[in-house]
């Protein structure tokens, strides 16, 4: 979340705004129902984007996968368990360093992968066809800034999670 302690009255009454329209994204996108993508599909949004990543990144590290993700180890290491639980994800070593494991999509995982990402197509392209056209351009723009704004910046959850370890 962005401080806003040390912000004018104005930036308090924009940043209320933003938070309610984050809100209502993110109750409109789908992303409050664990078991289901917002397009649908039969698994957490956690897993679709892992197996995304998987499908762009064959043999990539689990660490590689939690920098993509942005996710902490423990998370990742849970994620993937998940994935292996349910035979789209295996685990290989590595020939060059046979300490490290490399990920890779089973059969199953690269067609519930391809399920997913023809799912999500066709999502994205009922969303688009919803925003006027001479609006799309600022759609994009609107959300490209406010990641920009989010990245580097630290997660509430995340943060205390880590304090919380660090103080047992």
């Amino acid at each position: 979340m962005i401080d806003i302690s040390s912000s004018g009255e104005g930036n308090a009454q924009d940043a209320e705004k933003l938070q309610e329209q984050v809100i209502a994204f993110i109750r409109s996108f789908g992303l409050l129902r664990p078991a289901t993508t917002p397009c649908g599909q039969p698994l957490s949004v956690s897993e679709a984007h892992a197996l995304r990543e998987l499908s762009r990144c064959d043999g990539c590290s689990q660490t590689e996968l939690g920098n993509v993700l942005q996710l902490e180890k423990s998370t990742v290491s849970r994620l993937v368990n998940q994935l292996e639980g349910k035979g789209w994800v295996e685990r290989d070593r590595d020939p060059d360093d046979r300490r490290a494991v490399r990920l890779r999509l089973t059969g199953q995982g690269q067609r519930v992968a391809g399920q997913v990402a023809a799912s999500r197509a066709a999502y994205f392209d009922r969303i688009v066809e919803g925003i006027p056209p001479a609006e799309r351009d600022d759609v994009i723009t609107a959300f490209q800034t406010v990641v920009k704004a989010l990245d580097g910046k630290h997660h509430p959850a995340e943060d205390a999670s880590r304090d919380e370890r660090l103080q047992t």
